[in-house]
């Protein structure tokens, strides 16, 4: 029977080989195998021979010490894999993590900015971009950023796709833009009359400058992709935040994604319809947003129910 060292040293080289897995990858399996075969080694056993009830204890003793469930669930990923491996190897015959249920965690509860936070955050954009102050670029780049948000907040787009919009995305005058999402599937979402007049205007005013004329893209640049990327509107986001009085460390496209489709939801709309324009695959996704239905559900019940506050 090989030893607990050289079995997992045999593991670490496979992936390293076969995987490429990185050095950083194979030190955070090395301590969790270690941590492992150090709990059972104090049982009498080995990792050759330790069964499901030996995985099953070590992440009860995970959970006793503190481990958080995310925590737990990494070391079980870390064992899934060895014992796979040594069951591919003909080294077990078995695999003891095969029916052993992954820890449950509880996703984190998106940041969500008020309504009146995003009405103040829109409002800021708007008056600047209708300012017509500083240089031509300045007022170009206050249009462009205004026409983000404005987008942003009425279609919740992810950063990656509204910052790759085609210029005809503008130039239509429909209700719905077309937008290709994770694993290349499309979805319809709808645009708003401030988003889409938004948009126009700041098409309008690169017309009228003369700039980017040749591009496709609706946000261009002059970098590598063509068109703005993810962390310069964030960046200029993060600017406008402080001009607004607003938290900054609160505040990232990403959040205001959440905001469209928490607000969504406060006001009526089914988690199904918001898994749909946030392009979600599954419901399961869309439902870190069931803390928002559950506090709809209790104002109803406060409101209209006759015992309420009784």
């Amino acid at each position: 029977m090989a030893s607990d060292g050289i079995l997992i040293e045999g593991f670490l080289e496979m992936l390293s080989a076969e995987r490429g897995a990185a050095l950083n990858t194979l030190e955070s399996y090395r301590r969790d195998l270690e941590s492992f075969a150090d709990h059972v080694r104090s049982r009498g056993t080995s990792l050759q021979s330790s069964d499901k009830q030996a995985v099953a204890g070590y992440l009860r003793d995970l959970s006793h010490r503190g481990f958080a469930a995310s925590t737990q669930a990494r070391h079980l990923s870390a064992l899934r894999q060895f014992y796979r491996h040594l069951f591919a190897d003909g080294i077990r015959g078995d695999d003891p993590t095969r029916t052993i249920s992954s820890p449950r965690t509880r996703a984190p509860l998106p940041r969500v900015l008020s309504v009146e936070d995003v009405d103040r955050l829109l409002g800021t954009a708007r008056a600047e971009a209708q300012g017509g102050k500083g240089s031509e670029a300045a007022r170009l780049r206050a249009g462009r950023l205004h026409a983000l948000l404005e987008v942003l907040y009425a279609t919740g787009l992810r950063v990656s796709e509204l910052v790759s919009l085609p210029l005809t995305a503008a130039l239509r005058d429909e209700r719905l833009i077309s937008v290709r999402g994770k694993g290349n599937k499309e979805r319809a979402v709808p645009l708003s009359d401030a988003a889409r007049d938004a948009m126009r205007s700041y098409v309008d005013a690169r017309k009228a400058a003369g700039a980017q004329a040749g591009s496709k893209w609706l946000f261009p640049s002059h970098g590598e992709s063509g068109h703005l990327t993810r962390q310069a509107f964030a960046r200029d986001l993060k600017a406008l935040a402080v001009r607004a009085g607003l938290d900054t460390g609160a505040l990232s496209p990403h959040v205001l994604r959440h905001a469209f489709a928490s607000h969504l939801l406060q006001n009526g709309a089914d988690l199904r319809v918001v898994q749909q324009l946030l392009g979600h695959a599954d419901i399961s996704t869309t439902q870190i947003y069931t803390h928002v239905l559950d506090a709809r559900l209790k104002a109803l019940v406060d409101a209209h129910h006759p015992l309420a506050g009784s």
